[in-house]
């Protein structure tokens, strides 16, 4: 058997191995986001139960005052944590696919290379030139993924560091307007009994 052929069989091999590893990927992001949302609703709708209960025994106005201003920072510190594993989950689907095109591009690059010295090996004399310009070719090209990616890697880094800041931002003005609220809050029960 030649050495091209099980070669190609080999590729395909890897090529198969690589996209099942794609699907794993995405498929456990997905078994992870799925999961999250079920504790989520589960957990809103134990809370949604308890608060009902709460609110059943709300007798007076500034117990009312004091029960709606329970509200506002748990839900505000929930709906930020979820938005953050939700960002985890993503984050870390697309480290692992951009992981995975890594290398396969690798793999690739270096199959071609193999392919292009059997070719050489097999190629008839006075084709030294033809072989040179290809392998040269695929220097080149190998030069300028490397850059692309390089640039690409740079570009996703920046974004990322831009969209934590931005929900660190975020999270600080809501934890901000949360105590504001809550500190209004905690005056406007002490001002009726400062009163009386």
């Amino acid at each position: 058997m030649s050495a091209v052929p099980q070669q190609v069989l080999v590729n395909q091999k890897a090529t198969v191995d690589n996209f099942l590893a794609f699907q794993e990927a995405v498929f456990n992001g997905f078994e992870k986001l799925v999961d999250l949302n079920l504790k989520v609703a589960r957990a809103s709708l134990d809370e949604a139960n308890q608060k009902a209960q709460e609110a059943m025994g709300v007798k007076d106005v500034q117990e009312a005052v004091n029960f709606a201003s329970g509200l506002v920072q748990p839900n505000t510190d929930k709906v930020t944590a979820y938005g953050k594993q939700i960002y985890d989950i993503v984050a870390g689907v697309q480290s692992s696919l951009t992981r995975l095109t890594e290398e396969q591009i690798s793999q690739a690059q270096r199959q071609l290379d193999d392919t292009i010295d059997q070719l050489a090996k097999n190629a008839p004399t006075g084709s030294e030139g033809a072989v040179a310009l290809m392998k040269s070719s695929l220097a080149t090209a190998t030069s300028a993924y490397e850059s692309a990616a390089k640039v690409a890697r740079q570009a996703s880094d920046a974004a990322e560091s831009n969209i934590a800041a931005a929900t660190n931002a975020t999270l600080k003005a809501a934890t901000d307007a949360a105590e504001a609220t809550k500190t209004a809050t905690t005056r406007a029960r002490r001002a009726p009994a400062s009163e009386a």
